[in-house]
């Protein structure tokens, strides 16, 4: 019976949609669960869930158990096959909400927070150092496991683990894998027959190529998204391809704070010119929670009987492909060993991978066009100097990392990021560890 521990399983729709998928896939059913969370409540939500789960459509096979806690952390990796991680540190409150309003002092708006910009910095300073434990923990006691990594800042925290830690380490996102679809979706192209590839870092990789039935659609995709009809859907990313040539994998709203030309305190009618959702990710946030109260009763206490068809998260087929003889492609992060050979070695890129019994294979892809290149390197030098913050827990790496970022750098001198800096790590308090 292979063992899953999932990590942060109090994220009880996202541990339905993994586990869910695994107790559903015929070579996987026969499954020892360990649930492993700090939040006790949704902890027992999700064990609830997830029995339910088992018993109306895997008729008991999986063995479900929990773990509270961090002296029950070691209980719950121990001797795991695969170990899922979606955990938040901190939380939507306080830590992320600190993440937006502490720099809206200083002048910097947000929409997302968690990949880059002075958000994602702070996300990833105070995640590191747990999944860093997690690492430590797991090289002790599952030492042969895979850590299938979907907490964010997504090419921080798993380029750490696999930098700096010798766990089997691979990241995954959803946009990956729904970026052509999607796209073609929104401008009223057929989406049969897709064929693609996607290169790059993680919610900025490049949609290098699209055709259908052998045919190129990057002409066509261009000529609509100009259309009166299509170019409001998808304002932020219509431009970055416009200006720079192609489609990137991440949202609008994700895309808007990667780069120093959409949000702009000295050209506030930008944020109406490109539809920009400024705060998006608290709005979500709370728009969440209204819903989870809604549907928890439904989902979690309920009796009835609850359905699960497999989804197209990745873990379940990475698990299978790894199980069985039945490979999978899929879109990994992992390290740059001459992948992408016009980006930094030690950057954690987004690229096709081969997944079978003998693990996770990357295909080479050689230089991106350079433009896009030049782009992705904007980002990855904030996210390696996070890392080196992180690690060395130095204070300098912090200010270092904030003033690489574009967004940052665009709005503030040197002096006011150090100021907004230290006036995030006040307000985060203990949530933090200690930087010198």
């Amino acid at each position: 019976m292979p063992k899953i521990t999932f990590m942060g399983a109090g994220s009880t729709i996202f541990a339905r949609n993994v586990l869910g998928d695994c107790m559903v896939t015929d070579a996987i059913k026969n499954l020892r669960i360990a649930l492993y969370d700090i939040d006790a409540e949704r902890l027992r939500e999700s064990e609830m869930m997830l029995n339910n789960i088992n018993e109306t459509n895997n008729r008991g096979r999986a063995k479900i158990e929990t773990f509270l806690g961090v002296r029950n952390r070691k209980a719950a990796l121990k001797k795991a096959d695969f170990v899922v991680n979606a955990i938040q540190v901190g939380g939507w409150k306080p830590s992320t909400y600190i993440d937006f309003q502490a720099p809206k002092r200083f002048g910097i708006r947000q929409t997302i927070g968690d990949t880059i910009g002075i958000g994602g910095i702070f996300r990833g300073l105070r995640t590191i150092p747990v999944i860093m434990d997690f690492a430590r923990d797991m090289e002790e006691v599952c030492p042969d496991a895979w850590l299938l990594n979907y907490s964010n800042p997504m090419g921080m925290v798993t380029g750490a683990v696999q930098r700096y830690s010798n766990v089997k380490t691979v990241g995954l996102c959803h946009s990956w894998q729904a970026c052509a679809y999607l796209l073609c979706q929104m401008l009223d192209m057929p989406v049969d027959n897709l064929r693609w590839d996607v290169a790059g870092i993680n919610h900025q990789a490049w949609l290098l190529d699209i055709r259908r039935n052998g045919k190129d659609l990057y002409p066509e995709i261009k000529k609509r998204a100009r259309m009166e009809k299509y170019i409001d859907k998808d304002k932020v990313r219509f431009e970055i391809m416009k200006r720079f040539g192609y489609y990137n994998t991440e949202s609008s709203e994700h895309t808007a704070e990667y780069s120093p030309y959409f949000i702009k305190s000295q050209y506030p009618e930008l944020i109406d010119e490109f539809k920009i959702p400024l705060d998006e990710y608290p709005r979500r946030c709370v728009n969440q929670i209204k819903e989870w109260r809604k549907v928890r009763k439904l989902i979690v206490t309920t009796n009835k009987p609850l359905e699960h068809k497999r989804g197209y998260e990745y873990a379940s087929y990475i698990i299978e492909a790894m199980l069985t003889s039945k490979p999978r492609t899929i879109g990994g992060n992992v390290i740059n060993n001459n992948l992408i050979t016009n980006l930094p070695h030690n950057a954690c890129v987004e690229v096709k991978c081969v997944v079978d019994r003998t693990g996770v294979h990357p295909t080479v892809v050689g230089d991106l066009p350079e433009q896009l290149a030049a782009l992705n390197r904007t980002n990855i030098n904030v996210q390696l100097m996070a890392i080196e913050a992180a690690m060395t827990r130095k204070r300098d790496a912090v200010y270092q990392a904030a003033f690489l970022d574009p967004h940052t750098g665009a709005e503030l001198p040197m002096d006011k990021i150090v100021k907004m800096c230290d006036a995030l790590f006040r307000a985060h308090g203990n949530m933090m560890p200690r930087f010198k």
